[in-house]
């Protein structure tokens, strides 16, 4: 491919366009005669005059100016899709985040963000774990593990889990004592990791944080999701522990018990990850003040319901 002196073009274009060589020197931070050198550099490799010179005046040749006129519409989307790569199409925002999150948290929440913002498209992309953080993918996210350079984090909120069952399920157990009524139905637990076993770890450490010990001889179901786990309890297969943002759903709050007993806080904490280089971007921080609003609104809820 036979490429142009492209500093050459540059040095072009802004002579073009200021109509004087010093002001596109000092435009480009150079000296006025490093730019007429590149202009000459462009006629020799174009065999083409670019400008009649008379005395201390010029103007565009014809050939001239259709070149001005290809060059700048060139060097303009090529600004464009380099702004777009550095700092993300205006109004589009694409968020990875946890499946979960998105569609019992964030999606019954969506009405209330494009009322605020209309202008903003958001894409969403329900990732089980957000670790690939491609600008290809998503230009932000919600995860657990921010990464350590060349990203902004805001912490949005803690994970905690506290168990729950389905309607006919409580009915069972409301009036006999607890933890014990809870062991004598299926236990639902979530397996969070990859590479854990079916060892109910989820339960464990909610049993440890209360006291008291896990039985062996109960029954576990075993749920690679917390999606699965929340709807199986739901229609009142067992007793799961969920997390404050799951019950947000309107669908779960009217199907879906807390069981009076404690909760623990698992560790995980909830951040919104994006390029330090769109922290500044204002779709960016829209959609982040906006989500860090509605977490402290589920937290005030959560605290209101304990």
């Amino acid at each position: 491919m036979d490429l142009p002196p492209l500093r050459a073009i540059q040095c072009f274009e802004s002579v073009a366009r200021l109509n004087s060589f010093s002001k596109a020197a000092e435009s480009l931070n150079v000296t006025q005669s490093a730019v007429s050198h590149q202009i000459r550099i462009l006629e020799e490799y174009l065999g083409e005059a670019m400008f009649y010179r008379q005395g201390r005046t010029f103007s565009l040749t014809e050939v001239g100016e259709r070149y001005f006129t290809d060059v700048s519409g060139a060097l303009g989307l090529l600004s464009d899709s380099s702004q777009i790569i550095k700092h993300g199409k205006p109004g589009h925002i694409r968020l990875a985040l946890y499946s979960s999150v998105a569609v019992n948290w964030l999606i019954p929440r969506l009405e209330d963000f494009y009322r605020q913002y209309p202008e903003i498209e958001l894409t969403l992309d329900m990732v089980n774990h957000p670790s690939d953080y491609n600008e290809q993918r998503a230009d932000c996210y919600i995860t657990v593990n921010p990464p350590p350079h060349a990203f902004i984090s805001k912490f949005l909120f803690s994970e905690t889990l506290y168990p729950v069952c389905g309607q006919k399920l409580w009915e069972k157990i409301r009036d006999k004592p607890l933890p014990d009524a809870l062991w004598r139905h299926p236990i639902l637990s979530v397996r969070y990791a990859d590479t854990s076993e079916n060892t109910a770890e989820d339960w464990l450490r909610w049993c440890k944080a209360g006291g008291f010990e896990l039985p062996s001889d109960i029954k576990i179901n075993h749920f690679s999701h917390v999606l699965l786990a929340i709807e199986a309890a739901r229609y009142n297969l067992g007793i799961t522990l969920t997390n404050n943002y799951m019950m947000q759903d309107d669908a779960y709050k009217q199907n879906i018990v807390r069981i009076p007993m404690h909760e623990f806080l698992t560790g995980d904490q909830f951040y919104f990850v994006c390029k330090e280089l769109r922290n500044n971007q204002d779709d960016i921080i829209k959609l982040s003040e906006w989500l860090e609003s509605q977490c402290n609104d589920t937290h005030r809820a959560n605290q209101s319901n304990r």
